[in-house]
């Protein structure tokens, strides 16, 4: 760990990714503690007194509740075509989008790691006349060729409208390229040294797998559970987009946008805000994920 810290600090691109990780996250954890724990900042709110207020104007004295007003009296964001407050939408938007792409990403991770190390470790076994190395990539073969973001569009569009629908979809369909990272590395580890002495030793096989073989896979994997939670949440900003990812009255990145779309010349503020965020947002995870690549492996560090 000491090690990947110092590779990881020597490239400042992979520093200003995690500090805008970090600050994501604390935007998260405060939008799920102030929009629904300790209502600070309703995103419900309709103020149709205030609609179309750019970022930074004070909330209208006349017309609007006390309790109803923002904390400061100014949408620091503006409002939307109903006077909700983007801010609070953004913030509780932002835990949404965050928790699915974390989600997303943990489910396909496990069932690479699982399909990979099964396919790695026990690849020469045969069922039948088939090995299961065979069964298992010509699966994820099948899985690679159809249009991923078509086939989560077909399963959501079938489902019931659900947080949790989106998540397990996503990661159901985003788990082939972790599982032959896996199996190409217990491939190699199997020849190692270690492997073949602790097999020789009689350790049991699930020992031999969890206790030297994962860890020693794992640094290809938490570089693409990186970039993966980037394309998790690209996927969800899409399909609530498209109307058809996570329904009111939650708020996310993709419905904000959608949301705004049609009032691009009006109030350019609803449609930029949630755009830039999540370009800005994606853009950390690939700058976080490809300073990990080089961290991790040692050929590849000074090079930049």
């Amino acid at each position: 760990m000491r090690e990947l810290w110092k590779g990881l600090k020597r490239d400042k691109l992979t520093m200003i990714g995690l500090m805008v990780l970090l600050l994501l996250l604390i935007a998260a954890l405060a939008g799920k503690v102030f929009t629904e724990w300790i209502v600070v900042l309703d995103p419900a709110v309709v103020r149709l007194p205030d609609k179309f207020k750019p970022p930074m104007t004070a909330a209208a004295v006349d017309g609007l509740a006390a309790a109803s007003r923002p904390p400061l009296g100014r949408y620091l964001l503006g409002t939307d075509e109903l006077g909700r407050d983007v801010l609070a939408r953004m913030l509780q938007g932002s835990f949404v989008s965050l928790s699915i792409g974390f989600i997303a990403v943990g489910i396909s991770v496990v069932l690479g790691i699982a399909l990979g190390g099964i396919s790695g470790f026990y690849g020469d076994l045969k069922i039948g006349l088939v090995s299961i190395d065979s069964l298992i990539m010509r699966f994820t073969d099948v899985m690679l060729c159809f249009p991923t973001f078509f086939l989560i569009l077909t399963v959501v569009a079938l489902l019931p409208p659900s947080i949790y629908n989106i998540m397990i979809v996503i990661g159901l369909t985003s788990w082939m390229g972790t599982a032959r990272f896996v199996r190409a590395e217990f491939f190699a580890l199997k020849e190692q040294d270690f492997v073949v002495a602790a097999k020789a030793l009689g350790l049991p096989e699930r020992r031999i797998i969890f206790r030297h073989m994962v860890p020693n896979a794992i640094a290809p994997v938490l570089v693409s559970a990186t970039i993966g939670v980037a394309s998790a949440i690209l996927t969800e900003s899409a399909l609530s987009f498209l109307g058809f990812g996570v329904q009111p009255p939650y708020a996310t990145w993709g419905n904000i946008l959608a949301d705004g779309k049609g009032f691009i010349f009006d109030a350019p503020w609803l449609f930029f805000i949630p755009g830039f965020s999540i370009l800005v947002v994606v853009l950390a995870f690939n700058l976080v994920g490809e300073g990990l690549r080089e961290a991790l492996n040692p050929r590849l560090r000074g090079l930049r």
